[in-house]
């Protein structure tokens, strides 16, 4: 066994394989840029190397600087983790010239796997189920259209190196497959250096499901069951679970076969997994191979009972599977949520800056947090916005759900957004909770973005008579003052108005023994907590019923900012008087900013589209912006004619900052 290995990545993953590491009793390197210099797996490997510059193609992607740090510190392997050099071939060949082992598959199953078009072809020898389209390398967007024609729309236009969903557009006519092709191949160019581009038809109604496969170097292969990624914004995963609620044995039996089949075809080795396109009638195709370990690899681990870091160390070490086919079973279920820093009402943008506050809930045995950050870390603009990976299991489906959703309650994040009450409104969804899920859910489902509206609270009055409680005990400390005389002390409201949202509840709290009375008018609320005061996370029962939510009382007035399931509430929390009085107050109206075009989000301007005095159309391309490697187009909102451009093509952009002016009253 290994004494010492290099883990060539870093955030979470980096974290995640250490951990494993240490288990095994290996000791662990660390190597980071000059913006991950402070970074979680820096401190917790045994030793950390320098590598370069914060971009990744002056750090983590400069092959021998990893290389060297091998031999500078003796490591014996490279676990590469997900993404930078996980699937590069040349990589693999280096360290294998080098004498240092590769903790993963085999450079030839990595060259056939990691092109679509060949793997495409291999799989279809290999008697695996392919989806029909062109095989070639489209050479143009003319091409491009002429291939759309003839398969029929809707098609996929994919980086043949692509991966993460980038490369990838979908397209429903003729313009959209012109603008789709230049923008799959700019981002594969950005993305990967290789902008082949080819393009196949488009499933509707599609689940994406993948197959977890394990090979060792002595001809054993075992698959884990499968995964449900059908989640998706922009072909990049949110939630995945494992199993799926759609996929029978009969089709876990066909699938897996067949992705046992294309890995003994390319002499596979460690851990990959196999992606399949399923139909409405389980009908399933195959997408690609992915040589490497998947970022939803935990929901695996929890049903199956595996450390799969553990066997792809052991299988690089030359040892044999520990387990056999029939020692693979379904233990229950588990669901992942990927934890991105990121707006989600303002369209999903990255959202960069410091984890002013960062409390993850606790890890348990339905709960796991796989993270790179800590409190005080930065969420950098040149890499990926994933904060963490947060995993639940239970005995059922509707048993794993609730306990994502609490533990979403419990997860504490400040200074910047996150896709938290995404998520949570998803697992509150009905049609998620019935299993009914295909790629197009999140477009299905929210076709006019994400919005707080879109957030189901349940019942309000629950979190309204919780923080007429909140509220209470704190006016409670305010009106006591050590010492004081008796019968100067102030008289305390029991009686409270909760203003939440658009609407007023009249709560009237009365403490007794270790609980708390609420009445709400119509109904009496029992409370009871072990809630200390201005601690952020507040759990508590109401009528033995548990809630959750997160208190932040920003001065000392009557105003709150509360999360309850994910939305966020601003709440006040007055005396009935007082509540009149502040219905009489005029409300501050928003400064009209319809004559500017301000960047949603911080990174590059890529491209401006426009120039003075020229008319524009609503839904017309203004500008390309290119952040945490995506690139996003702004289009206008509304007919206007342009009056100055204010920032130029590789300019770096803040939130908000003016890009375009446009004339008034145009």
């Amino acid at each position: 066994m290994f004494k010492k290995i290099l883990i060539a990545n870093r955030g979470e993953i980096a974290c995640r394989v250490m951990a494993t590491a240490r288990q095994m009793g290996i000791a662990t390197v660390a190597v980071y840029s000059d913006a991950d210099r402070n970074a979680r797996h820096v401190e917790e490997a045994n030793e950390a190397v320098h590598i370069g510059a914060a971009p990744a193609s002056e750090s983590y992607l400069v092959a021998e600087r990893i290389i060297k740090a091998c031999r500078d510190t003796g490591a014996e392997a490279v676990h590469p983790g997900y993404g930078f050099l996980s699937e590069n071939a040349s990589f693999a060949t280096a360290l294998e010239e080098a004498g240092i082992v590769f903790i993963g598959p085999g450079v030839r199953a990595i060259e056939a796997m990691g092109d679509k078009i060949t793997s495409k072809n291999i799989a279809g020898e290999a008697g695996v189920n392919i989806i029909p389209g062109h095989d070639a390398v489209v050479k143009d967007a003319d091409e491009a259209l002429e291939i759309a024609n003839r398969i029929g729309y809707p098609v996929m236009i994919k980086a043949s190196a692509g991966g993460g969903g980038k490369g990838m557009r979908v397209a429903y006519d003729e313009a959209q497959c012109r603008d789709g092709f230049a923008r799959a191949t700019s981002e594969a160019v950005s993305s990967f250096g290789d902008g082949r581009i080819f393009i196949e038809k488009f499933i509707e109604q599609p689940r994406h499901i993948e197959i977890q496969v394990i090979a060792d170097n002595h001809g054993n292969v075992v698959t884990l069951n499968e995964r449900e990624c059908s989640i998706q914004r922009r072909h990049q995963k949110v939630i995945e679970e494992a199993p799926s609620p759609f996929i029978d044995a009969e089709t876990r039996a066909a699938m897996s076969a067949q992705a046992v089949a294309l890995a003994k075809a390319v002499d596979y080795r460690s851990a990959g997994t196999v992606e399949l396109i399923v139909d409405a009638e389980r009908n399933f195709y195959f997408l690609e191979m992915n040589t490497r370990l998947q970022v939803e690899h935990p929901v695996t681990e929890n049903i199956a009972d595996v450390d799969l870091v553990e066997l792809m160390i052991r299988v690089a070490a030359g040892e044999k599977l520990p387990i056999t086919q029939e020692d693979v079973g379904i233990d229950g279920w588990s669901i992942e949520s990927r934890i991105y820093a990121e707006s989600p009402f303002r369209n999903f943008l990255p959202s960069t800056g410091r984890l002013v506050r960062y409390r993850p809930p606790d890890n348990s045995d339905l709960v796991r947090v796989d993270t790179g950050v800590y409190e005080g870390s930065e969420i950098s603009m040149y890499y990926d916005p994933m904060i963490a990976k947060l995993v639940t299991w239970g005995p059922t489906r509707d048993e794993a759900i609730h306990a994502m959703r609490d533990a979403i309650d419990r997860y504490y994040i400040r200074g910047v957004d996150s896709n938290l009450p995404f998520v949570s409104a998803i697992m509150a969804h009905p049609r998620f909770q019935r299993g009914e899920l295909t790629t197009n859910f999140i477009a299905e489902e929210y076709p006019d973005g994400f919005s707080p509206a879109d957030i189901d609270i349940g019942d309000p009055e629950l979190p309204a008579a919780v923080m007429a409680c909140i509220h209470h005990r704190l006016m409670m400390r305010a009106t006591t003052v050590p010492g004081q005389m008796p019968g100067h002390g102030r008289n305390l409201n029991r009686s409270w108005v909760v203003m939440l949202g658009d609407k007023s509840y009249t709560m009237r709290v009365k403490q007794r023994d270790n609980f708390w009375d609420v009445s709400t008018g119509s109904r009496m609320l029992h409370i009871t907590d072990k809630w200390k005061l201005m601690q952020p996370v507040y759990s508590g029962k109401v009528d033995d019923e548990p809630i959750c939510l997160q208190v932040e009382r920003p001065g000392d007035g009557i105003v709150y900012n509360v999360v309850y399931r994910g939305a966020p509430l601003s709440v006040r929390v007055l005396s009935e008087s007082s509540a009149a009085h502040f219905a009489k107050m005029p409300v501050r109206e928003a400064p009209d900013l319809t004559g500017f075009l301000l960047s949603p989000m911080p990174g590059l301007l890529v491209s401006v589209a426009v120039e003075p005095g020229q008319a524009v159309k609503a839904g017309e391309v203004l500008a390309v912006i290119e952040a945490m490697k995506m690139e996003n187009s702004l289009r206008a909102e509304r007919d206007a004619v342009v009056e100055k451009v204010l920032a130029e093509p590789g300019a770096t952009l803040v939130v908000d900052q003016p890009i375009i002016s446009f004339e008034s009253g145009a």
